[in-house]
């Protein structure tokens, strides 16, 4: 199985070219966030991930986690691994420094998040969630919540979960059953069953954090009527040391297609007494705002672990590519056999992985750049300016990078043929890992849903056609050696154009919008990973254009043009043949009943 290697140098190009850095360091906030501070911590990051965190991912899936009792065991080079991240510091960064976080922009913290999810991703799970319940609590926790709870999850010593799913309540959050019953001492006594509960248990931590969607008696019903709480494996007490156990147990695991080490847990609260201790968090029925906060948080991490296995498996395949020798390449001697990768279908492929990989950084970065903007600036109407722009990327992020994932860890495996079938390869891993990242913090029909019914309608559509005129000033803009690549965007984004002016036409047939949301989402963020391409080649053709080529290398900077310009030319070409399905309507997909359907 090949080792990973960190694509540092790439992930510095974005920064400098794509999502400059430079702006969110002339901000006050992220002022000590200087370039070359940045640049040896990404160097570390690379390095710890990719010699410490990588060697444990095949160990993770082969070994898996386990359930003895009430106890989850994890794979002891997790543990191992775990507490050297906790040691580093890696978890601190971007969270506030009164609470021991490192303040850094979320677009530097987010890139040393590739870099650990690339190299384990059942690993960076827990992690992942920290973070957002941290997020949570930083936002809507009470100045003692905070206190209580935020040091020791900043550094990672306590983990946090995200507990909403039931039995009955998936995507349906307003279905959810758990009660929560005021006690005299001012806590409440929870009570439910909560499913896919990821890291819900484990042995990385000392306590666990749950946040946990239920309902008081006598709440409104559906998601108006949820309230939020704070339910610790181990109880706090007043001084900050760990007191009782709480009335929280793991029941159960689930057996799973891929992410084997990252313990998915049915989640059993009060059944052993009257109910485990609670605290509310905010006020009474107005849970689902302080959910969103970690779900939001959640998905552009999401999206990010897209990236990330893309990467992992991307660099699998290109090593199996130069070593694997099968027939003859253009102008090999008779009899010889070449390294596959002379092949033009193969090169097709890698090419392919590469570019959407880099797309997929391109905006998830984008994402991270435009929330650093939005919570960082001193100018209000930037903050609005880029929080909008940040809650119009989180579904692309989300749904298009994860969907991606797939396909690229799927396109690893045909690159191998045969032996990406077979399990000692390795590369299979990607591929089934992979695979829950469309499913989780959001379904990506949902995302699609969220684009078109709550992000498009933004300033009553002003926002978003403000944002294409910004993607067109990009084309209009680029230098006339990129005129090709200028003229595949513009195609494609007067596409995109066409379907989102259809859609707007059609706000009264909101089942005709919702038919077409899915391949809508897949054209618009293909449209913007294009346009951050181009960006960055512009980038590229300027540096090679002056001579500045010391920081990245000739070479370098020459594939940026290359992927681009492959990109431009065998992607966003795809748009414009998505634009009927966005307009077809519904009619066909509710023209068969359910017994029509059957075979």
């Amino acid at each position: 199985m090949t080792n990973y290697t960190a694509p540092i140098r790439d992930i510095r190009f974005v920064l400098e070219h794509v999502t400059p850095l430079r702006e969110l360091t002339a901000l006050p906030a992220f002022a000590h966030a200087d370039p070359d501070l940045v640049a040896g911590l990404l160097e570390e990051a690379g390095r710890f991930s990719s010699q410490a965190i990588a060697p444990t991912n095949r160990d993770g899936d082969a070994h898996g986690a386990r359930l003895e009792g009430d106890r989850v065991v994890l794979p002891a080079s997790f543990k191992r691994v775990y507490d050297q991240y906790v040691e580093a510091g890696w978890g601190t960064l971007q969270h506030p420094t009164e609470f021991g976080g490192g303040g850094f922009p979320l677009l530097v913290a987010n890139a040393v998040k590739e870099t650990i999810n690339s190299a384990n991703l059942a690993f960076s799970l827990g992690p992942l969630l920290t973070t957002g319940a941290v997020y949570l609590l930083t936002n809507h926790g009470s100045e003692e919540q905070q206190q209580t709870y935020l040091p020791k999850m900043v550094t990672g010593e306590w983990a946090g979960t995200m507990n909403l799913t039931e039995p009955q309540a998936g995507s349906d959050v307003g279905a959810v059953t758990t009660r929560a019953v005021p006690a005299d001492d001012g806590t409440y006594r929870i009570t439910g069953q909560k499913i896919y509960i990821t890291f819900g248990e484990h042995d990385l931590t000392e306590n666990i954090v749950h946040l946990v969607l239920a309902r008081l008696p006598d709440a409104p019903p559906g998601t108006k009527g949820i309230s939020l709480f704070i339910v610790p494996k181990f109880l706090v007490n007043a001084d900050g040391s760990l007191g009782e156990r709480n009335d929280v147990t793991a029941v159960s695991l689930e057996h799973k297609l891929g992410i084997h080490a990252s313990p998915t847990c049915v989640m059993a609260y009060g059944e052993q007494g009257d109910g485990a201790v609670g605290y509310l968090v905010g006020e009474p029925n107005t849970g689902m705002r302080g959910m969103f906060t970690m779900m939001n948080d959640a998905r552009l991490g999401v999206g990010i672990q897209g990236l990330a296995i893309a990467e992992r498996a991307y660099q699998q395949a290109l090593d199996y590519a130069q070593e694997r020798r099968q027939g003859r390449g253009p102008g090999s001697e008779p009899g010889a056999q070449s390294p596959i990768i002379e092949h033009a279908d193969v090169r097709r492929m890698l090419l392919t992985m590469k570019a959407n990989i880099e797309a997929m950084r391109a905006l998830c970065y984008a994402n991270a750049h435009a929330l650093d903007l939005a919570h960082g600036s001193d100018d209000p109407v930037v903050r609005d300016r880029q929080q909008k722009l940040a809650d119009l990327l989180t579904p692309l992020s989300k749904a298009w990078c994860t969907d991606l994932g797939v396909e690229m860890t799927s396109l690893a495996i045909q690159v191998h043929g045969g032996m990406g079938y077979v399990e000692e390869t390795g590369v299979a891993q990607h591929f089934l890992d992979a695979r829950i990242a469309p499913i989780y913090e959001g379904t990506n029909g949902i995302q699609a849903l969220d684009l078109v019914g709550r992000k498009l309608p933004y300033d009553g559509g002003a926002y978003v056609k403000g944002f294409l005129a910004d993607v067109r000033a990009t084309v209009d803009g680029l230098p006339d050696a990129l005129e090709g690549m200028g003229a595949h965007l513009a195609d494609a984004l007067d596409a995109v154009q066409e379907a989102t002016d259809w859609i707007f036409a059609h706000r009264d047939q909101p089942n005709d919008v919702f038919a077409g949301a899915t391949p809508y989402l897949r054209m618009f963020a293909t449209v913007v990973g294009g346009w951050l391409l181009a960006r960055g080649a512009a980038g590229a053709h300027q540096a090679l254009g002056s001579g500045d080529t010391a920081a990245f290398g000739e070479d370098f900077l020459q594939a940026k043009l290359t992927t681009a310009n492959f990109f431009a030319e065998q992607t966003l070409p795809t748009v414009r043949g998505l634009l009927p399905s966005v307009t077809a309507g519904a009619d066909d997909l509710y023209a068969l009943t359910p017994a029509q359907l059957a075979p």
